[in-house]
């Protein structure tokens, strides 16, 4: 079992890495610093966050068996996992906005997505989060713990922590509802439907050259919905049926695959930011020679 979070450790400096990347290519060129890269740059620096606040904890409980936690550091670890696992699919919703009125209504693009549209619209999907996650962690802090606190779970997980609660837990089973519904069930169904309308508009353009040139621009949203959004349908759909440790290790790549793969997703698919890293490297290779 060791090994996996040696691997754990491999997907977390490939991920800290691919990410600092993308920020530092989007921070360094000025033409990157678009709407559409402003949700980009938030997207990168929501999975350098998570990833940091989730896989060096889990190392160090696992691997140095390191298995109490401090019931005010898991309270913090909750907020931050929660917190970044929600902003990645609100990410993914600006994203896809983006690409919907890039696609149906380009005319009008440079009037409906600007700077301060995407400042605003992320803005307030932080505000939203921290906001629900305060009110979660706060309703934790109401129960009482008089059998077990033991948390089947790789992290301080909402839904394990209230189950094994002595006092009412009503109100945590009301928001470990609605918490699914507002953070993956809602964001997945403005995709498919975004998506829908993007097909929609493609069929209507002549030529099939033109269709796949404007299909191009959304291949990386569409691998980063899949990537993110497939594990955890699979895990909710057949989590009676999943062995908890299969369930623990199905979560824990669902939560460090995604910042790890949506950086190399974005340089490999995205031609701005080949281009931009292209450049980058040329100056730098300019530069040395200039020196020497």
């Amino acid at each position: 079992m060791k090994y996996y979070y040696v691997f754990l450790f491999f997907v977390y400096v490939v991920s800290v890495l691919g990410n600092t990347a993308v920020m530092a290519v989007i921070y360094l060129d000025h033409n990157l610093q678009t709407p559409k890269y402003i949700a980009v740059f938030n997207l990168a620096f929501v999975n350098l966050i998570g990833s940091s606040a989730l896989v060096p904890k889990v190392l160090d409980i696992f691997l140095f068996n390191h298995y109490n936690i401090p019931y005010g550091d898991c309270l913090t670890f909750l907020f931050f996992c929660y917190t970044c696992l929600s902003m990645q699919a609100l990410n993914l919703v600006a994203l896809f906005y983006d690409r919907l009125i890039a696609i149906t209504y380009p005319l009008h693009y440079q009037v409906k997505v600007t700077h301060r549209f995407m400042f605003s619209l992320i803005a307030s999907f932080w505000l939203i989060v921290v906001i629900a996650i305060i009110i979660a962690a706060g309703l934790i802090t109401r129960l009482s713990f008089c059998k077990s606190v033991v948390v089947n779970s790789y992290f301080c997980d909402h839904g394990q922590i209230y189950r094994i609660a002595c006092n009412d837990n009503t109100p945590n089973r009301v928001i470990g509802f609605l918490f699914p519904i507002l953070f993956l069930f809602l964001p997945l169904a403005f995709i498919l439907s975004s998506y829908i309308c993007i097909g929609h508009a493609l069929a209507k353009v002549s030529t099939v050259q033109e269709r796949l040139k404007a299909f191009r621009t959304c291949t990386a949203h569409l691998s980063l919905v899949a990537i993110y959004f497939i594990p955890i349908l699979i895990t909710f759909t057949m989590g009676a049926e999943l062995h908890p440790n299969a369930r623990i290790i199905n979560l824990s790549l669902t939560s460090v695959f995604p910042p790890m793969l949506n950086p190399i997703i974005y340089v490999m698919q995205t031609r701005e930011i080949k281009v931009s890293v292209k450049k980058i490297l040329h100056v730098r290779k300019q530069l040395k020679i200039t020196v020497n």
